[in-house]
């Protein structure tokens, strides 16, 4: 009963730090407590995906599919309250703008959104929106389902075989899981993993475009920096979501 409650108190952490969804008191909250509850991050994207496929599929019984995709993405904005959305336009303000690590952490800092920023986020959510409402309406539900908890392993991978980067140790930077233990990653694997059995081939496409992404985005962090912050992971997750769609899609239109 014992580990029972430990591991409902880590499924509540991972909700409370990626949701605005209300959870109980009593889950609290502490930095190892984040770190543990990293495992759980793509069972968050299950939620994620749930829901805003739920919205999608009760809107396009009333609306057009371009209207139905634009509700459920911005169900899905209101109920993460827009976090991996503000990590993408920071890191794109932070590596658009910075040309050594000291500039690139300082810009990602800074609260205030850039022009490389705004032209991230809506070419990004852009390239989201074409996808979606290209997606076959019968397949809307599993692939929203697959695309979010998958995207959030890779952001844990990242996190699992980089360093985080301190730029100081102000207390107004964002707090962020800092490792998982091999335990933790093959639970999070799982939870990721799971959801791509209903796609099948298209679902093992859409996962390879996702990896594909996330291995060039790693990359690219390490050599620019050294490793990842709290920003950066957003940032990945929303690539590897669109990557996954993208490929997908090229899957099921061959």
């Amino acid at each position: 009963m014992g580990l029972l409650a430990d591991q409902s108190r880590l499924v509540l952490t991972a909700i409370q730090y990626f949701t605005r969804l209300p959870v109980p008191r009593w889950t609290g909250y502490s930095e190892r407590q984040l770190n543990d509850a990293a495992r759980y991050f793509p069972l968050v994207g299950i939620l994620v995906g749930l829901i805003t496929g739920g919205v999608y599929l009760l809107v396009i019984s009333v609306f057009p599919q371009p209207l139905a995709v634009l509700l459920a993405m911005i169900s899905g904005v209101l109920l993460t309250g827009g976090f991996h959305e503000d990590g993408l336009a920071d890191a794109c303000d932070g590596f658009g703008g910075g040309w050594d690590k000291r500039q690139v952490l300082a810009i990602m800092k800074d609260s205030r959104i850039g022009s490389y920023g705004v032209l991230g986020l809506v070419l990004g959510l852009a390239l989201k929106f074409a996808a979606l409402a290209a997606m076959p309406t019968a397949l809307f539900l599993v692939v929203a389902v697959a695309a979010h908890s998958f995207s959030r392993f890779m952001a844990v991978s990242v996190m699992a075989t980089q360093h985080y980067v301190r730029d100081d140790g102000s207390a107004r930077a964002k707090p962020v899981a800092q490792n998982i233990s091999p335990v933790g990653l093959a639970c999070a694997a799982l939870f990721a993993l799971a959801p791509l059995a209903w796609l099948g081939s298209a679902g093992v496409a859409g996962a390879a475009g996702a990896l594909a992404l996330r291995l060039a985005a790693a990359r690219y962090l390490y050599r620019r920096i050294g490793g990842y912050t709290g920003d950066c992971l957003g940032a990945v997750q929303q690539i590897t979501e669109i990557g996954f769609y993208l490929a997908l899609l090229a899957w099921i239109s061959t």
